[in-house]
């Protein structure tokens, strides 16, 4: 079966110019489906599969491995695309994925930090001023401030950045490229990080915007840690994730009368109705606020 799966992993990355990260959960994917078929018929080919055999993985997936609906689904989007590849390779007949119902998935709100708690939070961590401190202060304002995904971030070099102009040029998913403006605040942290970097690693070149004391690129999970150790200081909410801070930007923007398609093309969603969901959650918000706030409505 490996025969087809690995010209398809290389067609994600030469052709899609799918990420790395991409690629890496298509192929844990198509392994977790062919263990599964497997399992079934060890003489199981990926053009004998059928529509009952991608119900009954669903099935297990649910059932057996306590997937929650999204997970799922992501999963059949990896097939999805496996078998249209297939198809357009001539190497199947028949796409077993196109009767195949996806489970219907709930639609929780994303979570953010309050404009206050962020406030907040950038007044704590102006105290350190160490490169590290320095460092992971500017990691949480980059997020804030500018709302890029995490592999965004890290992807950054020092030529992304155009203090003159203050805009950075973001590569996001599929290679695709924006501008995103920033303020003078940002301006102002982003040389205090790039001096301090110079002071504590003086070197001629650095791999990336972000690296660690050992002029190393960062790695997701550090970041993630940055974030997260941060975040615990100001809020409660559950996750705490570098996309909550994502959400958080949309949010405030939003708030703040940004409109639509301006929050759309920053955030770099190919679709405004992507860019809707932050409607429902300020919303919600000014739900929360009119409760708290008006005398006469109670819960209780």
């Amino acid at each position: 079966m490996e025969l087809w799966t690995d010209p398809f992993l290389e067609y994600l990355k030469s052709e899609r110019n799918d990420s790395l990260l991409t690629v890496e959960a298509y192929a844990k994917d198509l392994s977790e489906f062919q263990n599964f078929l497997e399992a079934q018929n060890p003489d199981c080919l990926w053009a004998t599969v059928d529509t009952s055999d991608v119900r009954e993985w669903i099935i297990y997936l649910l059932d057996g491995q306590k997937l929650s609906e999204a997970s799922v689904n992501r999963k059949l989007s990896a097939m999805r695309t496996f078998y249209r590849y297939l198809r357009r390779m001539g190497w199947v007949d028949i796409n077993p994925m196109e009767r195949v119902v996806a489970p219907k998935k709930k639609h929780p709100l994303p979570q953010f930090v309050r404009e206050s708690e962020m406030d907040r939070l950038l007044e704590l961590t102006a105290e350190d001023r160490s490169f590290v401190g320095i460092r992971n202060r500017l990691i949480l304002m980059m997020f804030y401030e500018t709302g890029v995904r995490r592999a965004e971030l890290l992807g950054m070099t020092d030529a992304s950045v155009d203090l003159v102009s203050k805009q950075v040029k973001v590569t996001g998913k599929r290679n695709k490229q924006r501008i995103v403006p920033f303020g003078s605040e940002l301006e102002e942290e982003l040389k205090a990080y790039m001096n301090s970097r110079k002071e504590a690693l003086p070197m001629d070149s650095y791999p990336t915007l972000f690296v660690t004391e050992k002029g190393t690129p960062m790695s997701q999970g550090q970041v993630a840690k940055v974030v997260k150790d941060n975040l615990s200081k100001v809020t409660t909410i559950p996750k705490r994730s570098p996309h909550v801070l994502r959400h958080s930007f949309a949010t405030a923007m939003l708030n703040n009368n940004a409109d639509l398609t301006s929050i759309q093309k920053l955030l770099g969603h190919e679709s405004v109705a992507t860019t809707e969901i932050y409607t429902h959650v300020s919303f919600e918000e000014l739900k929360n606020v009119y409760k708290n706030a008006h005398p006469r409505v109670s819960d209780n």
